[in-house]
């Protein structure tokens, strides 16, 4: 009998890799065995495959069978492979067309039953097919709507593996894809209905997050309970424009593999909001697992928030990991069997409570905290993490008449929204033809050379300097902050006042 050959695919971090399963049933005694470095669950395909076949009626080779992945130097992990392992199976056996199964790639897992399951990370594998020149998919149904999101690829959904095997008996696959418009999948906007107008006062945290907004900042509030330091921060990606196709793909292909997509409506077209609670573990949040890698909070928070609330409740392993991701915009996975990198570019919003209690430097309440307490309890943020923040923000509670006015009055997310994609607009005309797309992420360079500013302009960074209040990478900071300022007053360039408040908002002299 003749070998049958199929494409799958294999996830290594964020990225698909082609693999082609072979199968041979020949002479010798008769049994299954796979190679190409495979862990687990591969191993254990040999039965979920022999189950799902038997179970749809078709018969199991009496016969040596052997399956190979190439490459094998590659890791394969999970069991997204059952289903073009069946199909190597079947073409072997001459149970299907050998020939129409070699062109389209194969993804999916099989139940004992016949079932073809749904699997994490379909559309970096789409991306892989169509990468190494594939036009058709076959994945499980429930899978469908994510393989479409790739252009130029056909997909066919299947639900069960007696269903494909007679789809390729009466054609070719790609006869059966389905016709399904990308668009149509993007996640609505949250159902929550959040609004900027919400909050009850707290003007100078508004600013301080159409700042950040404007430029992809980091950003710290720190106040007592009730302020709205939460409600701001749940409030941030109601102001940023949504995603471009690009970064849709980027930032859903992240999400796939972690498996946190909603069910038929992949497209993640908004920032993401990813805010894990205080108890996460420093894999959780940065990434990792025993088996097959996974992105933490870090890489699911990427091109969108990663808000810390109660920052200073997390361990300080978890919040000094963060030091790395938060300057490169990646980070790096490293296991006995491999390391993966993951993109991770975010903005950063801690929200802390000035003490234990909360109540420390408010007039008319009670602190219950020793200074001896309240040194150690935000001391936990520590000062190479905060010199990575650009805006540092103390918010008060809100006065009587803050609370009563006409919240009508109040600027609208959508108001706000506006000035600040007008702000990137100008930061993007000043960017073209770079590869970067924010103030936050200029370089070093590019801040001291093209984007050199008068001396005269810089006399309160110097100034700042020289008394050893500012670090190299603060000037640096404070030099896009300034930038960013600059952007949302419509001027060409910053000017002192532009630099006096941003040295004054990432100083947080009022912290």
């Amino acid at each position: 009998m003749p070998v049958a050959r199929t494409r799958c695919a294999a996830l290594v971090g964020v990225a698909g890799h082609t693999v082609e399963v072979e199968a041979d049933v020949g002479r010798g005694l008769v049994g299954t065995h796979f190679i190409g470095l495979l862990d687990t669950a591969i191993s254990e395909a040999r039965d979920r495959v022999r189950s799902a076949l038997l179970n749809s009626r078709f018969d199991w080779p009496d016969a040596r069978v052997t399956v190979s992945l190439f490459p094998a130097s590659l890791p394969k992990k999970g069991s997204s492979f059952d289903l073009a392992i069946a199909m190597a199976v079947l073409g072997a056996a001459g149970l299907v067309p050998a020939a129409r199964i070699a062109e389209p790639f194969f993804l999916g897992e099989l139940g004992l039953d016949g079932r073809v399951r749904p699997v994490r990370g379909v559309l970096p594998a789409a991306l892989a097919a169509v990468a190494s020149g594939a036009r058709t998919m076959v994945v499980p149904a429930a899978n469908a709507a994510e393989a479409a999101l790739v252009p130029d690829l056909a997909v066919v959904p299947v639900s069960t593996l007696g269903e494909l095997v007679d789809l390729l008996r009466e054609g070719e696959a790609s006869e059966r894809a389905a016709c399904l418009d990308p668009m149509e999948f993007a996640v609505p906007a949250d159902e929550k209905d959040l609004d900027l107008a919400d909050v009850a006062g707290q003007a100078q945290g508004r600013c301080a997050l159409e700042i950040c907004a404007a430029g992809g900042h980091n950003l710290w509030f720190l106040g007592p309970p009730g302020t709205g330091k939460t409600m701001l921060a749940e409030r941030l990606t109601t102001i940023i424009p949504p995603l471009d196709r690009e970064q849709a793909l980027e930032v859903t292909a992240i999400h796939s593999i972690a498996g946190t997509l909603p069910t038929g409506r992949p497209l993640l077209a908004r920032p993401p909001f990813v805010a894990p609670h205080h108890t996460a573990s420093a894999a959780a949040v940065i990434g990792g697992g025993t088996g097959q890698i996974r992105p933490g909070a870090v890489s699911l928070a990427h091109r969108g928030i990663l808000f810390l609330d109660e920052a200073p409740e997390f361990p300080p392993r978890v919040l000094d990991s963060l030091r790395q991701p938060v300057e490169s915009g990646q980070v790096t996975v490293s296991r006995a069997n491999g390391s993966v990198t993951f993109p991770a570019r975010f903005m950063l919003v801690l929200a802390a409570n000035p003490c234990p209690c909360g109540l420390s430097g408010e007039a008319g309440r009670f602190c219950t905290c020793t200074p001896a307490v309240r040194r150690r309890y935000l001391s936990r943020l520590s000062g190479p993490l905060l010199d990575r923040v650009d805006v540092k923000v103390r918010l008060s509670p809100p006065t009587r008449a803050e609370l009563l006015a006409d919240r009508a009055l109040a600027e609208s997310s959508v108001t706000v929204a506006d000035r600040v994609a007008e702000a990137r607009d100008r930061a993007a005309r000043r960017l073209a033809g770079t590869p970067w797309r924010l103030n936050a992420e200029v370089p070093s360079s590019l801040l001291h050379g093209g984007w050199r500013l008068d001396h005269r302009v810089l006399t309160p960074l110097n100034r700042a300097v020289d008394l050893g209040n500012l670090s190299a990478r603060g000037v640096d900071r404070v030099l896009r902050l300034a930038w960013t300022i600059a952007d949302i007053s419509r001027r060409p360039r910053p000017t002192s006042d532009e630099i006096s408040l941003a040295l004054t908002m990432w100083m947080g002299e009022e912290l």
